[in-house]
């Protein structure tokens, strides 16, 4: 099983022109402390939520991926950056279809939600390793530290 790790997600993501929006929240260039999970079952071990909180944060980024999740035309392209058998197929709803690489994690902070209560928020790995949110900034972890920053 995987440790939490505490993470500093920063909102100054000039090339992705993204201000964690994907979150629904604007941080307001202010490094914000946060948590990342690979499961509801280690944010439940980590024991900083409650039960409730990690189960909530979990159905939260299921939500977001629903919305902000990279999509591609097909599963060939999605293969190629998230890797062999981490895309799925999605429905848009009138008849069409794409693919979207799976939920690998999700980040949880109350800055994601402007500060009150936690928020959770999808996460994506791709397939050299490298972390991403919803709407495509990359999550780089120092695992010296356990510190993490969302860039472009």
């Amino acid at each position: 099983m995987k440790r939490s790790r505490s993470i500093v997600l920063t909102s100054l993501i000039a090339g992705s022109g993204i201000s964690l929006t994907a979150c629904d929240g604007d941080v307001g260039g202010k490094p914000v402390e946060a948590q990342s999970y690979a499961s509801v079952q280690e944010c439940r071990a980590a024991g900083a939520l409650s039960a409730v909180q990690c189960d909530t944060a979990f159905e939260q980024a299921k939500a977001d991926a629903a919305k902000t999740a990279p999509r591609f035309e097909d599963k060939q392209t999605c293969e190629e950056q998230y890797g062999a058998a981490q895309c799925e197929p999605r429905n848009n709803g009138s008849g069409g279809s794409f693919f979207t690489p799976l939920l690998t994690g999700f980040l949880v902070g109350q800055a994601l939600n402007g500060g009150f209560g936690n928020r959770g928020a999808p996460m994506y790995r791709d397939r050299d390793g490298n972390y991403y949110g919803g709407a495509g900034g990359r999550i780089n972890r120092d695992y010296v530290t356990g510190r993490t920053r969302v860039g472009s």
